[in-house]
């Protein structure tokens, strides 16, 4: 079978377009990546299954991405299929003190829409510009919270894609991490527990985390938020500055002088120039501390 006829197929197939060889600097927030060879934002579970069905029967790579905050995707591009769950996954429902939400659903517009329900538990993540989906993978967190601490139950579709609920416990999770990280399990939906409080003392608690992290994090530059993972009891942040790194460039990529743990696109960067950066970050701070930093941003490619 022909990749023409992949493509036919799964522009027949889908309720949603095709797009063909897209730049993935489009749909990252560090605003870098080389094409993927066929791009796909589902409408729906059953566009979804379509895809991963399609993906196995004609024997390409299947890669699943969210909102792109956390990604890093290689000049070369993403062969194969990159399917963005999306638009067609973006809600949120609220039934007493359970919220369920979307996989595509952005994770600031669930903190207010639950924010504004009177109900506590997603204050920590104002701000943080990632999907649900992405949010669960990884196990998000800030201000000594994470979304693990809050799920009652994931909904998921298999290789085979058949739909899934796992609960809390089989989730695994740890710190920035999950079982659905590295798996092939695509998350589409998530349940959580919330409980009541006072909305306005809601409110401030947000606020003041917003506040918090435009004083303390690079404004103005495409980024990827952190780029390594905090070691136990210390920062990664700290380690990086302790080892000389602020300022440090590669082509157009920059280790920020207002923050050590985020590099920033200057305008041009290359996927490139962020994976040298990044390795030369994680040679001094081996040299300096004896430290081995390890990843949190995810590298496509």
């Amino acid at each position: 079978m022909t990749n023409r006829t992949l493509e036919d197929k799964l522009r027949s197939n889908l309720k949603t377009g095709l797009l063909i060889n897209e730049p993935m600097a489009k749909h990252t927030s560090w605003q870098i990546g080389g094409p993927a060879q066929y791009f796909i934002e589902p409408e729906d579970i059953e566009d979804l299954q379509k895809c991963i069905l399609l993906a196995k029967e004609y024997g390409v790579p299947l890669t699943v991405v969210g909102n792109g905050t956390n990604l890093l995707v290689k000049d070369s591009g993403i062969p194969g299929m990159v399917v963005k769950i999306g638009k067609g996954f973006n809600y949120l429902q609220v039934e007493g003190t359970t919220v369920k939400a979307g996989a595509g659903s952005m994770l600031p517009v669930v903190a207010r829409g639950v924010m504004e329900k009177g109900l506590a538990g997603f204050a920590w993540s104002a701000g943080i510009p990632g999907t649900i989906g992405g949010a669960v993978v990884m196990n998000a967190g800030a201000n000594g919270s994470c979304i693990g601490d809050i799920i009652q139950s994931v909904k998921v579709i298999d290789s085979s894609a058949e739909i899934l609920d796992l609960t809390k416990r089989q989730l695994g999770f740890d710190y920035r991490t999950s079982i659905l990280q590295g798996s092939s399990l695509v998350v589409v939906e998530a349940v959580f527990n919330c409980h009541h409080s006072d909305r306005k003392i809601i409110k401030e608690q947000m606020d003041k985390y917003m506040a918090k992290r435009k004083a303390v994090q690079p404004q103005g530059f495409p980024n990827a938020g952190s780029v390594f993972k905090n070691p136990p009891g210390d920062s990664a942040g700290r380690l990086i500055d302790l080892a000389g790194c602020k300022g440090l460039r590669v082509g157009k990529a920059e280790v920020s002088t207002v923050h050590a743990n985020w590099i920033i696109n200057l305008g041009g960067a290359t996927a490139n120039d962020v994976i040298k950066l990044i390795d030369i970050i994680k040679e001094k701070v081996k040299n300096k501390t004896g430290v081995a930093l390890q990843l949190e941003v995810r590298v496509l490619g």
